[in-house]
């Protein structure tokens, strides 16, 4: 047995599907110890959206480190975090005419949702918050509570309260009008139905399986919350900072979120960082009210001001994954196509794809066969059953083909 056997936890869980030790890893690519090379199609769940030791954000980051900036700082006042401040302002929020003030809750997305989900009950005296079927919000109490996946939420030990589950869009394939039971439930004075503090949603689910919802469906869920005095939390912590295409993936449906989470790729180059937005009129904390010892990681700042300034001030990243996620829906598609005798499904938006399979082995061992053949992919869904899509934005042509070669490989090696 080795070290991570006999040292490290059960708990462990991605090293189980990838059964080797990587060692380097550039742009859309990993090696491991051996020297073997492996696509990747995962991107850090989302934390990757500019690859692996992207150069010019490692550049920046080496520079700052060899100049002695600041790494540790709490909530202080830094240079890192005033350039980040400025570079968000100007590149991110002012162009989409948003007005943000912008927390740090900590370094990671379950401490934005965690500081979302404090500030909507701080702000409007309730308690209860409504979530969605099939949602993921993280492993901390608060957030396990409006996520979906019964497996995770045992983990908590302990009940999971004051939230309650709505049906996310299609969750009925069609058969019910949009919001006819929650809109239902809001009037029926004997519903039970605690008023609600707070609407949290995906866009895309991704681990509950790369459920895209509507644009329509979002504008409705915006309205609905408006007309019943609920504040929207929208949480972007994996489709934000363009994995959709858009640098936020609630843009597509033209609506303003009253609470915006970001992590993951918020931090450039892998380092943890969690932003938590909100509208001026809900910032009513108490200072260190809410706080953490991480939440000032200055290299995460510099990191994340350079992917700013690199890749978001035109739409040309926008406009590229856009264009490889067409071809990576084109791609499943013609799978779907190809093996129609089997019960499979393409799913998604941008580059976050899935394939669904209705037999949830079936997508356990296009994994498998994936990870054999060099390519790194997960799964994701209630059950396992979606094989996940989710390269880096900055992946080439050529690897991306090299991907979907593999991928197509890897079905065929499971159904044909």
């Amino acid at each position: 047995m080795n070290i991570f056997e006999t040292l490290e936890s059960e708990v462990r869980s991605y090293c189980r599907g990838w059964p080797t030790t990587f060692d380097k890893a550039t742009g859309s690519l990993l090696y491991d110890e051996t020297g073997k090379e492996y696509l990747d199609f995962f991107a850090g769940a989302g934390s990757l959206n500019y690859g692996h030791n992207n150069p010019l954000l490692k550049r920046a980051v080496i520079d700052y480190m060899l100049a002695d900036g600041i790494t540790h700082s709490l909530d202080m006042h830094t240079a890192a975090k005033r350039d980040l401040l400025e570079s968000f302002a100007d590149i991110v929020l002012k162009p989409r005419d948003l007005d943000y003030k912008v927390m740090f809750p900590g370094p990671a997305g379950a401490n934005a949702v965690e500081a979302a989900l404090k500030l909507a009950r701080k702000v409007t005296g309730r308690e209860s918050i409504i979530n969605f079927t099939n949602a993921f919000h993280g492993m901390t109490l608060g957030a396990l509570s409006v996520t979906g996946n019964s497996m995770k939420r045992s983990g908590a030990g302990i009940p999971l309260v004051h939230a309650t589950p709505m049906p996310y869009d299609n969750y009925f394939d069609g058969q019910t009008p949009d919001f006819l039971f929650f809109e239902r439930l809001l009037a029926d004075s004997g519903s039970g139905l605690n008023e609600p503090a707070a609407v949290i949603v995906e866009t895309v689910q991704g681990e509950g399986g790369i459920n895209a919802a509507r644009a329509e469906w979002l504008r409705g869920l915006a309205d609905l919350c408006h007309r019943n005095g609920i504040l929207l939390i929208v949480d972007d912590v994996q489709m934000g900072c363009g994995r959709t295409g858009p640098f936020f993936s609630f843009e597509i449906a033209g609506i303003k979120p009253d609470i915006v989470c970001l992590s993951k790729s918020i931090g450039g180059y892998g380092l943890p960082l969690a932003l938590t937005l909100l509208k001026p009129e809900l910032d009513v904390w108490e200072p260190g009210e809410h706080n953490g010892t991480f939440r000032g990681i200055n290299p995460a700042f510099v990191a994340a001001t350079e992917a700013l300034k690199v890749y978001w001030q035109d739409d040309k990243l926008e406009k590229s994954t856009l264009a490889k996620g067409e071809q990576v829906g084109r791609a499943l598609t013609g799978l779907v196509e190809s093996y129609s005798d089997v019960p499979m499904r393409a799913k998604g938006r941008g580059l976050a794809r899935g394939l669904q399979f209705e037999d949830a082995e079936l997508a356990d061992q296009v994994c498998k066969n994936a990870f054999e053949a060099g390519l790194l992919m997960e799964t994701s869904g209630p059950d396992g059953e979606v094989v996940k899509l989710m390269p880096p934005l900055t992946i080439s042509d050529d690897e991306l083909e090299v991907g979907l070669s593999i991928l197509a490989a890897s079905v065929k090696g499971v159904v044909a």
